[in-house]
């Protein structure tokens, strides 16, 4: 199976926090978007002609900026081009200021079967906090008329809020929960660096959670949630039986993707590419049909790392027996060896020949997989 995602880099404003690339004027919107339809045409055969399509996804920036007509341009290609899965989920990243009279009826009508909801908190003074573009209202507008069109949805949140505490923290949760999301996607305020958040955190005009108190709302996250039956299927991610997330998936599985749009990233199983961040320069290679990209050839020990931190991040865990087929016995047994301190301070676990983290370990499961990697062999 393979993924085709679009990278759509605009938004109406800056989110303090955020990192990606994006712009906050649509100058050469409609360009840029044909420059994305040709660049896939440049790139299909990057995704092998064996490989079904099962996942388009739209995310950004803010895909939702854009309009039905524009949106289903792009999915008609991706299906003239490849073949299709006969489960294609198709998402679409959908910020709650961006709803408009019939956006979501014609957002099903052109073939979107899973929206991915950028609230973030359901509280107006951390949404200012985070210079969001809607606020509390705009979210329980959208929320209150969503299943009437969409049944698969994601809630984006985000906990270790500067204003938060861990009872605001549950608040967020239950409003969440009231709404009957299949699927949560919930992320760890993190300082990046050259955003407005660093720069306040710098000036002392943020003072950013205590880890303590930030861990608090992670467990109480996972806890809450499957007690409500949400499988915890990667770190930041739980969904209800049957609603994973297919795009997200593929990343955690080490699937194929194509990247479509400034700063997009792809993966064919070894090489790894992304674009240029640059919205014009992206627009001028592609109109003389050279991308401007950058690839990276992932040799054995680059691969074998990847698939450390991928596996140890999601509920399936690292295979031995994968392990040993893919990288050979040598792989195997220095992951025997190597994991052997974590496993005696119950970080770390053995489910038959499958390593996974603990429970109490799963929010620092990233550090933990860095101290697996090789450096060379």
């Amino acid at each position: 199976m393979a993924s085709v995602y679009f990278h759509v880099p605009f938004c109406k404003q800056a989110c303090h926090y955020c990192n990606f690339h994006f712009s906050t004027t649509p100058r050469n919107k409609t360009l840029l978007i044909n420059s994305m339809l040709s660049e896939l045409e440049l790139r299909k055969s990057e995704l092998s002609k064996t490989e079904l399509v099962n996942s388009i996804y739209f995310g950004g920036g803010t895909p939702s900026l854009l309009s039905t007509v524009e949106i289903k341009m792009m999915i008609d290609a991706v299906k003239a081009k490849f073949s299709l899965s006969s489960n294609l989920e198709i998402t679409l990243e959908m910020n709650p200021d961006d709803d408009r009279p019939d956006y979501l009826k014609e957002l099903k009508e052109i073939g979107v079967n899973r929206l991915s909801v950028g609230v973030q908190s359901f509280f107006d003074d951390e949404l200012k906090l985070m210079n969001r573009a809607h606020d509390a209202e705009e979210v329980f507008l959208l929320l209150n008329k969503i299943k009437e069109f969409f049944d698969n949805f994601s809630l984006d949140l985000i906990y270790g809020m500067p204003l938060s505490d861990l009872d605001k923290w549950k608040k967020n949760i239950e409003i969440a929960l009231s709404f009957q999301p299949n699927h949560i996607s919930s992320y760890a305020l993190t300082i990046e660096p050259k955003t407005v958040l660093s720069h306040q955190v710098k000036n002392k005009e943020v003072k950013i959670l205590d880890e303590d108190k930030v861990l608090a709302q992670f467990n109480f996250l996972m806890n809450r949630l499957e007690e409500e039956g949400y499988e915890h299927y990667e770190l930041s991610s739980f969904g209800k039986p049957g609603y994973q997330s297919v795009n997200n998936t593929a990343y955690w599985s080490g699937e194929s993707y194509l990247g479509i749009g400034p700063s997009a990233h792809s993966f064919d199983g070894v090489t790894r590419s992304w674009n240029i961040s640059n919205n014009s320069k992206y627009i001028k290679g592609i109109s003389s049909s050279k991308p401007i990209l950058e690839r990276e050839v992932l040799n054995e020990i680059d691969l074998y790392n990847e698939y450390l931190m991928t596996g140890l991040r999601t509920n399936k865990g690292v295979s031995l027996g994968y392990i040993e087929k893919k990288f050979g016995l040598r792989f195997k047994k220095l992951l025997e060896k190597e994991s052997q301190n974590h496993i005696a301070t119950q970080m770390l676990y053995w489910d038959g020949d499958v390593l996974k983290v603990s429970r109490k370990a799963k929010f620092l499961v990233d550090g933990l997989a860095s101290d697996l990697f090789i450096l060379n062999i």
